[in-house]
Formats: structure tokens, C-alpha cells, sequence
């Protein structure tokens, strides 16, 4: 008698546990598609499920129209029953009584959750009471929206159509929330017939189910009469329609982030930053283009746009997307792939120096044929400007200079600085990489290219709120999704040391404002609507990629275009194929204000206004410029010089020859031989040393300078069409335009030359000596090697 009691209390616990335990922790385990909307929750991709069907992931939003149309149709009491009704199943007993057959099931709608969950095919007696105690248990952990909400999104639909946001899209090309009264309540039908859906077949059910269904919705008063009898006019869904295609390289995008565990949150769904109607005309502008460049057979280009302030995507397109031509490789996400940046990186090392402190805004570079071991630079239009402003040089993209400009700063160094932008890509070594960093040869991706800008314009404008320091958690790579992201390794992330400095930054912006727009022949500027955007241009070797990088305070904007094969073409440059692009996509944003002037940690320094070099006692002419407040290590100006000149001014003179109370002393801009050689062709008011007068002893100081080669050069001299060995070109140069020059290789005389010091000669492989010497017997010698053929293969 003491027992059955306890017998009965451990009968009841486990009942209760094996009740409890009917529900798993989820209740639908099948795949899903992979689904991206904008950021207004309007579709821009999805890709069917792993097991074919087209089923969107679980949404607990559902449309109030469903809502009513669904209870009317399937379930009256659903918000008033506990999972089961037991005067629905009254009546389906009845019923089914009567007429000898199963006609009415009365399940509920939690029932029929239920036998989602379990996939019940058959009708059974132990179905159905396995249903009833699932319907049961799951009242107990979901609401009735909740429960509502498992039902849309699990329901079938027709044909490989499951859950409501998919039929949505499938039949009528738009959101659930967005349909009316008629298309809703023939979507409200359909989970009880899925077949009735077939174009051509049942249509005559399905539109008297759906006209039954809009007219208890009237009796209901849901609707009024007015507005069921102009649903009942609206036509049944058709055959399934294609769904959006405006971002399938971003889908594609969103996988790989979810295979790689990148979003915390793993549902198959991305509510993203895109913005739809700006991703359209992206497409289009994209797609403009590519009919224009597809006859130079350049067949890709990609754009991105991202907010400055917040990094996230406005716009994404990976490629010009045309899948039914194979030829073009649309599939490629060159957002994502690794490219040679050509000139992008530029700006970069501009802003480093300037950071450092070891060179000024507007100081001259050196830009004159250089060689740096067997490597020779050469700039675009393969000319020399003998010396120019750094910012000047970054806005026009010479080569040269921006190798001389690394080669103060050290590429080693430089290396450093892009990995603490954020580029993952450079796998390698910094000697792997070496001089060539600057030019474009590493690879990195567009991705990351628009993630460093963005975050150097973002980090300028939180210069205030930042209070002049650095700080860390304005540099990030760009973002597609309103979703919280994975925190990142520290390890990874940048020191808290300064990258950059503010007013370095402002600096490198405005040199990257004062680039020529293409077509605009500069005139841009003379229109105060024109937008002042800081961008940069790239050009990989071999004309094989063209970019194009611009940013305001407010947008950022990076476009590739080339051919995902690697083929170069003529012509395939960044300033003609990219740039275009890059504006056409500015033109549809909201112009901003400019970047304000930097208010932290600045200095106002004297600078000599020929040089840009800081002001030395010798500088006749000065300007006040602003800079960061590290200048210590800037060089005063080496061009600069005080010159004795006779009582007339023509001629240089010495103590020896001419009385220092007699002389002239004048400070004088003067270059080394050959930056000046170059430099006199493009300004013509340059003027050049006088020459010593006759009988005075010459100062110490470089007469002249052989040009090329360069000291211990290794050449090859390419056979001419005629299948004879070409010619190699000496250069020198004299500061006198009347002086003479003596031209000796390996110490037999070669010839003379007057004012035009050129010499082509034919010298065999191997080592050799060039010496020239001037009137006066100022001697130059260069060592050089001659290669073969063979070798330099």
C-alpha cells in the first residue's frame, strides 16, 4: 500500500520527462537557401537549398495578411486551443463516420508544425497521436506567433517551393509583405493542396478555394466586399519566376563566410548593408562599360562602395555578370581576388614619409634614369622631369620618384606599414618583394584596397572626437551584413602606436584631389558643383589590371578592370578604363564637404619655395607650410647656394681672381648635373650656373654628369628587325650648352661631342669602362656590363 503511490509519482515523472523530451532543441533540421536582402529587407539573391528545393531560412515576421488568411483558412480557434481542438476533431470524426473514408482530419494548425517536423506522408491512427502530443508539447515552448511563424516557414508550396518568403518570390516576384489581398490568399491554400498550383492543371480548385477563402474573410469582416471582389479579379499565380540576380558575387561571399564560421550568428540569411536601388545602377553602370571596353577585349571590371563612417557595403559588384557567355568568367569575385595594385599604394609610403617626419609636402624628388641593382624604373610616358614635388609626383603617379621615395624610407618598412593597414595577402617576405612594392609587384584584393582608404578617411574625420591620437577601432575592413561579426584577433589588429598622422593624412588627400579627372582635360575645378574626391589610379605591368580608388569624408569607391585570364591589353590602364567607372559611381552619390584641416599635433615650418625642402640661411624665397609636428629629421634644402659673382653678374668668380668687397653674393637654385638637364626642358625659367671667368680657379663643384649608364648598369641590347645587333646610347650632360665632351670606352678615344652629348655605340658582351672628360680635364667614369642574349634570358 506504501509503494503504489511512488509507483504512480515515477509513472508520472516519466511521462512528464518522455513529454517533455518529445521536442528536440530544433524542431527543422532540413537545408536552407542561402538568402541576401537589402538593407530595406527587399531580395537581392538567394541560391536553392542543398536538396533542391527553394526554402528560405526561418523568419519570425510574418505578414498580417497571412496571418488572417491562414487562421480563416486552416485553423478558426488557433489562438484560443492548447496545440488541439477538440471541437474541430469532433466533427472530423463525425464526418469521416458518415461517409466511410477520411475526409477531415481537423488537424490544427500546431498539428500540422507537427507533422513537418515529422515528415508524416501517411494519415495513420499512431500519426495522428503522435501529432496531437507533439502539437501539445510544443504550445508549452512557442508562442502563437511563434508557432505561426515555423508553419509559414516550412509549409509547402508547390512544385520545389517550401515556406512563404520563397512562394513569395517564386509566383509573384516580390515579398510577402508587399502582396495584396487576392495573391496572399492564394498563397494562404496552397500548403493544403500543393498540386493545385501546377500552371494548366486545377486552376479551377485553386481559384475556388482562394475566392472561398477571400469571401470568409468578408464574412468575417476582415475585408469589406469592395476589397474581396476586387481580389477575387486578380490573377492565380503562374509559373515560377527567376528571382533577383543583383548580387551573386556577394552571395557567393556570404557561403564562404559562413562555411569559415565568420558571422556568430549561422542561419543562412544575411539582412545586409546594401543599398538596392544604388546596386542596380552600380550593375548597370557596370555592365555600360563593359559593352564599351569589349572591344579592346577587356571583358571584367568590378566596383565596390563602402560608408566611410560606418565600413559598411553600399554596393558590391564582383564582376560584369553575364553567366550565359562562358567566355567572360562571371562567376569570379574580383572583389576578392588577388591583383597587382600598380600605382594604388602610392599615397601609402607618401603618408608614411610625411608621418615619419623625414620629408615634406611639396620637396623635390629627384626624377632621373635611376637604377636600383639590375632594375631600371621608368616612369609612364618613359620621361624624365629631372626633379618635382613629392605631392606632385603622387598626384601624376611617376615611377621614379616613388622609388627614390622608398628607397629613403626602405622597403622593409614600408612592408611593415602594409601589413598594419590590414592586407593579408602579402604572404611573403618583404625581400621577396623588395623595390617592386611600390610598383605593383605584390598581389592584393580590391577588398582590402577600399578597407585601407575607407579607414584613412574615417580615421581623418574622427581626428576631434579622437583628440589628435590613434585609436584603433576606426581602422577595419569593410562590412556587408547589419549582423554583429566575429571579434577579431588581437594579434592581428594594429598597434597602438600611430599609423599615420593626421596631418600627413590631410596632406596625402589633397596631393590625391589634385589629379587630372579623365575627360575633363582638368576643368572640373572651375565648377563649384563638381565634387572634390582624393583617388588614385593603378596600372599593373604588362597592362593587365587598371584600378581606380577614391574617397571623400563620406563614400569610398574602388573599381577593377581587366581580364580574370590575366591577359593584358593595350591601352588597359587605370586612368582610361577604371577612372571612367569610378566617377560614373560618384556622380550617384550625395556630394560632401571636404576633409577639414587637421587641428592636432601640427607645426608651421619655413620652406624654400623652389625646393619644398625647410628653409636654410641660403633660401632667397620662403613659404610657410603646414606639417606634422614631427619635423626634426627633415633635411634643410641641399639646392640652395650662395654664389660670388663679378661686379657684371655673368660670370662666377673666386678670391683668387676677383675681391670679395667686389663680388655679387647671390643664393643660388641649383641642381645636380643630371636632375638639371632634365629639369631645364620643363622650366624654362631655370637658370643655370654662370660659367667661371677665364683665369679664376673653379669652385668645387660638378661640371657635368654622364646620365647613362648608371654605375656597374647591366644592359641588353635587343636585335633590330633587320636581325643586327642594336646599339647602345651614352648620355652626359654639360652645365655649359657650348662645352665639349671626350668620349673614351675601355681607353681608345670614341669621339667628340659639343652642346648634344649623346654617342651610340656597339661595345661586344662582357665588361667595359666609359670615361669622358670636359676642356677643363674633368674626368667621369662608369663601369658597365653588356649582356648576351642568353644571359639575359
Amino acid at each position: 500500500m506504501v509503494r503504489l503511490p511512488l509507483v504512480k509519482w515515477l509513472l508520472v515523472i516519466c511521462f512528464l520527462a518522455w513529454f517533455w523530451l518529445l521536442l528536440p532543441a530544433r524542431l527543422f533540421t532540413t537545408p536552407t537557401s542561402f538568402v541576401i536582402t537589402d538593407k530595406d529587407n527587399q531580395l537581392l539573391n538567394a541560391s536553392i537549398a542543398a536538396d533542391g528545393q527553394w526554402r528560405f531560412p526561418y523568419n519570425d515576421s510574418i505578414p498580417a495578411k497571412f496571418v488572417q488568411c491562414i487562421v480563416a483558412f486552416e485553423d478558426s480557434r488557433f489562438f484560443y486551443h492548447p496545440g488541439i481542438d477538440p471541437l474541430a476533431m469532433s466533427r472530423a470524426i463525425i464526418q469521416n463516420i458518415k461517409s466511410g473514408a477520411v475526409i477531415s482530419g481537423g488537424s490544427t494548425l500546431t498539428m500540422q508544425v507537427a507533422r513537418m517536423h515529422e515528415q508524416n506522408a501517411t494519415r495513420s491512427a499512431w500519426n495522428k497521436l503522435n501529432e496531437t502530443l507533439l502539437a501539445v508539447r510544443l504550445e508549452f515552448s512557442y508562442n502563437k506567433n511563434q508557432i505561426l511563424a515555423l508553419y509559414a516557414s516550412n509549409a509547402p508550396f508547390g512544385s520545389n517551393v517550401v515556406g512563404l518568403d520563397a512562394a513569395a518570390w517564386r509566383y509573384f516576384g516580390r515579398s510577402p509583405a508587399s502582396l495584396s489581398w487576392g495573391e496572399t490568399a492564394a498563397l494562404a491554400v496552397l500548403p493544403n493542396a500543393p498540386s493545385l498550383v501546377h500552371p494548366g492543371k486545377n486552376r479551377d480548385a485553386l481559384l475556388r478555394k482562394r475566392n472561398q477563402l477571400l469571401d470568409k474573410l468578408i464574412a468575417n469582416k476582415v475585408i469589406d466586399a469592395s476589397t474581396g471582389g476586387l481580389a477575387k479579379l486578380e490573377p492565380l499565380p503562374g509559373a515560377p519566376k527567376p528571382l533577383p540576380q543583383l548580387t551573386p558575387h556577394l552571395l557567393e561571399r556570404f557561403k564562404k563566410d559562413y562555411a569559415a564560421n565568420i558571422q556568430q550568428d549561422k542561419r543562412t540569411y544575411a539582412h545586409s548593408t546594401i543599398q538596392g536601388a544604388l546596386q542596380q545602377q552600380v550593375n548597370n553602370i557596370i555592365l555600360q562599360h563593359h559593352w564599351q571596353l569589349k572591344g579592346n577585349q577587356v571583358n571584367n571590371a568590378a566596383a565596390m562602395v563602402v560608408a566611410v563612417e560606418t565600413g559598411k557595403i553600399l554596393a558590391y559588384t564582383g564582376n560584369v555578370y553575364l553567366p550565359a557567355d562562358s567566355t567572360l568568367q562571371s562567376s569570379v569575385d574580383v572583389l576578392a581576388s588577388r591583383r597587382s595594385p600598380g600605382s594604388t599604394l602610392k599615397p601609402l609610403l607618401y603618408a608614411s614619409l610625411l608621418t615619419e617626419g623625414s620629408m615634406l609636402p611639396k620637396q623635390l624628388v629627384l626624377d632621373v634614369p635611376t637604377q636600383v641593382g639590375g632594375y631600371m624604373p621608368e616612369n609612364f610616358d618613359l620621361g624624365y622631369d629631372g626633379a618635382v614635388p613629392a605631392n606632385r609626383a603622387l598626384a601624376r603617379s611617376l615611377n621614379i620618384p616613388a622609388v627614390r621615395m622608398l628607397m629613403q624610407y626602405r622597403y622593409q618598412r614600408f612592408y611593415d606599414v602594409l601589413k598594419r593597414c590590414g592586407f593579408t595577402t602579402l604572404n611573403k617576405p618583404a625581400d621577396y618583394y623588395g623595390m617592386s612594392l611600390i610598383l605593383g609587384g605584390c598581389e592584393i584584393s580590391p577588398f582590402e584596397l577600399a578597407g585601407v582608404y575607407s579607414s584613412m578617411a574615417r580615421m581623418y574625420n574622427h581626428q576631434r572626437s579622437n583628440k589628435g591620437k590613434w585609436n584603433q577601432a576606426d581602422w577595419f575592413m569593410p562590412s556587408y551584413t547589419t549582423e554583429k561579426e566575429k571579434d577579431i584577433d588581437p594579434a592581428t589588429q594594429n598597434a597602438n602606436t600611430a599609423l599615420f598622422d593626421y596631418t600627413a593624412l590631410w596632406h596625402t588627400f589633397n596631393a590625391m584631389n589634385e589629379v587630372m579627372r579623365p575627360g575633363e582635360e582638368g576643368l572640373w575645378g572651375l565648377f563649384s558643383s563638381a565634387q572634390r574626391i582624393a583617388w588614385k589610379t593603378g596600372t599593373s605591368f604588362g597592362f593587365r589590371d587598371g584600378w581606380a580608388i577614391g574617397f571623400t569624408p563620406a563614400y569610398c569607391v574602388v573599381v577593377w578592370v581587366g581580364n580574370t585570364t590575366g591577359e593584358g591589353r593595350p591601352g588597359l590602364t587605370g586612368i582610361n578604363t577604371a577612372a571612367p567607372v569610378m566617377f560614373d559611381i560618384f556622380r550617384l552619390l550625395p556630394a560632401s564637404k571636404w576633409f577639414e584641416p587637421p587641428v592636432y599635433n601640427i607645426s608651421y615650418i619655413s620652406v624654400c619655395h623652389q625646393s619644398g625642402y625647410k628653409a636654410g640661411a641660403d633660401c632667397p624665397d620662403v613659404d610657410t607650410v603646414l606639417v606634422p609636428a614631427n619635423t626634426a629629421k627633415a633635411a634643410q634644402c641641399p639646392y640652395h647656394r650662395m654664389v660670388h659673382l663679378d661686379p657684371s653678374g655673368k660670370f662666377r668668380v673666386t678670391e683668387n681672381c676677383v675681391s670679395p668687397a667686389a663680388m655679387q653674393h647671390v643664393p643660388w637654385f641649383v641642381l645636380p648635373p643630371t636632375a638639371e638637364y632634365y629639369y631645364r626642358q620643363h622650366h624654362t625659367g631655370y637658370q643655370a650656373l654662370p660659367p667661371f671667368m677665364p683665369g679664376c680657379n673653379n669652385e668645387n663643384v660638378k661640371p657635368f654628369d654622364i646620365i647613362y649608364p648608371e654605375e656597374y648598369a647591366k644592359i641588353y641590347v635587343p636585335f633590330e628587325i633587320s636581325g643586327a645587333r642594336g646599339k647602345t646610347v651614352f648620355t652626359a650632360t654639360h652645365r655649359s650648352n657650348k662645352a665639349k665632351l671626350f668620349w673614351h670606352l675601355d681607353d681608345a678615344f670614341l669621339t667628340t661631342t659639343t652642346s648634344f652629348h649623346q654617342v651610340a655605340v656597339d661595345p661586344p658582351p662582357g665588361m667595359h669602362t666609359l670615361t669622358v672628360v670636359d676642356e677643363t680635364g674633368e674626368t667621369i667614369t662608369r663601369h658597365f656590363e653588356i649582356m648576351n642574349k642568353k644571359k639575359a634570358e
